[in-house]
């Protein structure tokens, strides 16, 4: 059996692939699973960790803003890039000769969804938003069934969709003690913990407005704030001067969190701060965590308000737009969740409901069978 992955290379496509690779193997531990797309060196070391063969190659998008340097990198992606990309992925295909493509959507996967076609390989399709991009509408042309994380997704048509949620990876330390979980996060507070959960790249808007109010935050919870890399030299030399002595032990600024520690992270906290992207929403709900959304409005096809609006909707958290995150009514929202036990309940509640833990297995068990019929 090979299942070749395909994807856009950051997170929210690596992460669902690894969870699923793992299934896979439970299901049948001599499947031969290969990745053909971009991808950087932390998500390549990832990949290769889950014994994935993976087969760099060139792909490009199309920039929606007019500007003279969008214009040329369209150019040169459209003529250049995303041909290479097709031959390179169809002669590599051609020669593996693989049972299934599974692609998990966005541009690096265009090139290698295409030559699938070609090459008459079943293509299966997820899509982690409720509002596909313009990649996965055209890769939905050539899928067997689409793989849908909402409700009411937007575009494909109903027949092709099936309703699984976003595969997330199951950490060995689901087991941990709340104390043991505390003691690995360096936790020394006895405060309601909030974890601020910024992703690998981080979210600058977000990491400055934690800035403007960490004070007043500090006096009453502990904080774990995941800033990005790129954000963390900064943000340390601010927080250091904003954060009074008595107060330091509180904060925990940390540039990215492995999977063990972000599920810890997540874990230990009362209630966590995030952007809307499906992958964040799906592992806030299946700890069954309170939350608060602050959707990215610049996400393409506003997917991340959907997003969030289709998560606090079913009661499972707030939404808060950039446009009306100021400090006192972020401050009153946080402070109406952790004093309210019943409305916190609710939340952590109605977050465990919409959750879908098995997504993966559903996704491994279904290839699986169709691939031995």
């Amino acid at each position: 059996m090979k299942i070749l992955f395909a994807g856009g290379g950051t997170g929210g496509h690596i992460f669902p692939i690894v969870a699923i690779a793992r299934e896979i193997k439970r299901i049948n531990p001599q499947a031969k699973l290969y990745f053909v797309g971009p991808v950087n060196n932390t998500y390549y070391d990832m990949l290769q960790k889950e014994e994935i063969v993976i087969k760099k190659i060139y792909s490009g998008k199309i920039r929606r803003y007019n500007d003279l340097r969008a214009i040329i990198e369209n150019i040169i992606d459209i003529t250049i890039k995303i041909p290479l990309g097709i031959i390179q992925s169809f002669l590599y295909m051609f020669f593996l000769c693989p049972d299934v493509i599974f692609s998990k959507g966005g541009y690096g996967s265009v090139p290698t969804t295409i030559s699938g076609k070609a090459l008459n390989i079943p293509i299966f399709l997820h899509e982690s938003d409720i509002a596909p991009g313009e990649a996965n509408k055209f890769i939905s042309k050539f899928a067997l069934e689409i793989f849908t994380s909402f409700p009411n997704t937007e575009f494909f048509t109903k027949e092709k969709m099936i309703l699984v949620g976003n595969p997330i990876r199951i950490n060995d330390n689901i087991n941990l003690t709340n104390e043991e979980i505390k003691k690995e996060l360096n936790i020394k507070t006895n405060k309601p913990i909030i974890f601020v959960m910024g992703g690998s790249q981080g979210s600058e808007r977000v990491n400055d407005f934690v800035l403007q109010i960490l004070p007043q935050l500090l006096k009453s919870f502990e904080i774990i704030h995941q800033c990005g890399f790129n954000s963390y030299k900064n943000i340390s030399v601010e927080a250091e001067f904003l954060i009074p002595d008595e107060l330091e032990e509180s904060y925990h600024l940390i540039p990215f969190l492995n999977e063990r520690e972000l599920n810890n992270a997540i874990n230990a906290s009362n209630i966590i701060i995030s952007r809307a992207g499906a992958g964040s929403i799906f592992e806030i709900a299946n700890a069954g965590k309170a939350s608060i959304l602050i959707p990215l409005p610049e996400s393409a096809q506003n997917h991340q308000t959907k997003n969030a609006y289709a998560y606090a909707d079913f009661g499972a958290s707030l939404v808060i737009t950039e446009e009306n995150l100021t400090p006192n009514f972020f401050l009153h929202r946080i402070l109406g969740i952790i004093k309210s036990e019943a409305m916190q309940k609710n939340m952590e509640d109605k977050a465990k409901r919409f959750s879908k833990p098995k997504s993966a297995k559903i996704i491994a068990s279904y290839i699986y069978e169709f691939l031995n019929q």
